[in-house]
């Protein structure tokens, strides 16, 4: 009697099990238009529960031992990603930038939301095949229509980067004026460095010290980042302090540790007394020499500074010859260790700022103390949230670009791709396969300007 009694007990849990999740698990319906499909995925799998900066969270968070488990995952989620960028651009029309559609797509890809410790308990959240199917075709709609820019082949047109283009459109007088002013040193107050000093074009645009020397030997405090492909940057610098190119330029001359200048109208006057130069400067910028003409003259040579044509991007353009099969595995490994979620777009990062250490913490084992530099994009906000975030750079000609990371801590791209996996996915990356992610990366260097 007692078994039976047992035995009807399971099986009325088995069915309201059952009946609970049938109730719970919802798939949108297939006729829907694409987009409001992937809305009510991203719904009904409860993403906003976490990835949000004012999560939802349940009940339970506020429990003993539980909660704190919650809590945590909760703060890793925004880490990762905001749903809400996605949401409000299917709703709203906004745009959705490439790497947070990299990293949802990644996600649905290698269905890792969500985790078994909260379906566990909220049923209805798993992502079924249907509700994948469905986020990928949206993914790659999205893709073709926004991100894709035609220079890849067919096969590789859904891509989480894309082929960088061979040149962007430009003023031809405003770049001569910009080529002169980028080499020189009258920019800086003992005419010692000029902006090549630290962003040399034969050191794939930087100098390849951990950090940059300037007037009277001093040094700056973080690794210079490349010049080459910085037009495509979302901000520049790695705390994003400058919007633009010109808004860069603007930094180091009357930097004290850089070039030094008490003022901008010291090196207007400078320059303005070479009647010569004057005379050149005033043809191309008939309102004379200023500090916005001359940043928006070297801006506009940086622009020229793209470098197309790497072996990777002759192979997505349809040449099978330009990678050999060693470097097309490492860049499947590349997309594999989740690389390539925030190392998008045309020049492979500089899209977004990401958060140092996601998995584990990179400041604690480097073992040394935090500088203002360490603090990322939080020097510029009040927010603590954006707390070791950094502009992702670029990895376009990185094979050129050693150190590596903005406390150039990392010595070669070997060392470089093993931390990066540790701290960022807290995976464990095997020796071969680490060599053959360095191996791809060395496809990414293109066709450097030539004068």
């Amino acid at each position: 009697m007692k078994i039976k009694k047992t035995l009807g007990f399971t099986i009325i849990l088995a069915v309201s099990l059952v009946l609970s999740y049938k109730f719970t698990d919802i798939t949108p319906d297939k006729n829907l238009p694409l987009e409001k499909q992937a809305k009510k995925v991203i719904k009904y799998g409860q993403c906003v529960t976490c990835h949000t900066h004012s999560p939802k969270l349940p009940v339970y968070a506020n429990w003993p031992v539980i909660g704190d488990v919650v809590k945590e995952d909760a703060a890793l989620a925004i880490r990762e990603f905001d749903v809400n960028v996605v949401l409000n651009g299917i709703k709203k029309n906004k745009p959705i930038d490439e790497v947070t559609l990299n990293k949802l797509e990644y996600s649905f890809q290698n269905e890792t939301m969500p985790p078994l410790k909260y379906y566990a308990v909220h049923w209805g959240t798993v992502i079924n095949s249907n509700e994948k199917e469905m986020m990928l075709n949206w993914i790659e709609q999205y893709r073709a229509a926004n991100h894709y820019n035609g220079l890849a082949s067919a096969e590789f047109t859904n891509e989480p980067v894309q082929v960088i283009p061979d040149s962007i459109p430009v003023d031809p007088a405003k770049v001569a004026l910009g080529r002169t002013l980028y080499h020189d040193v009258r920019l800086s107050i003992d005419n010692s460095i000029s902006c090549t000093s630290c962003h040399d074009l034969s050191k794939g645009g930087t100098d390849n010290k951990p950090f940059s020397e300037g007037v009277g030997g001093q040094f700056g405090g973080i690794n210079a980042p490349t010049v080459f492909n910085a037009a495509f940057n979302f901000v520049q610098f790695w705390d994003g302090r400058a919007a633009n190119l010109a808004a860069q330029a603007a930094g180091p001359p009357t930097n004290p540790i850089e070039m030094a200048h008490k003022s901008w109208r010291d090196i207007e006057n400078i320059l303005a007394a070479d009647k010569e130069f004057a005379k050149a400067f005033v043809a191309t910028y008939p309102d004379g020499i200023t500090e916005a003409n001359i940043c928006d003259a070297i801006a506009e040579y940086e622009k020229t500074l793209i470098t197309p044509n790497s072996p990777f991007d002759l192979y997505l353009k349809g040449n099978n010859e330009a990678m050999t099969e060693e470097q097309i595995l490492g860049y499947e490994l590349f997309k594999q260790y989740s690389c390539a979620t925030c190392h998008a777009g045309v020049n492979f990062g500089g899209l977004t700022y990401e958060y140092m250490g996601l998995r584990n913490n990179y400041f604690e084992a480097r073992g040394t103390e935090l500088t203002e530099e360490d603090y990322g994009r939080g020097k510029q906000e009040e927010d603590i949230f954006f707390d070791h975030r950094f502009k992702t750079p670029g990895l376009r000609n990185v094979a050129l670009t050693a150190p590596y990371f903005h406390d150039a801590t990392q010595a070669t791209l070997l060392d470089a791709v093993n931390a990066m996996v540790e701290y960022q996915t807290n995976e464990r990356i095997k020796p071969e396969e680490a060599e053959k992610i360095v191996d791809f990366l060395n496809t990414l260097t293109g066709e450097i300007p030539q004068k």
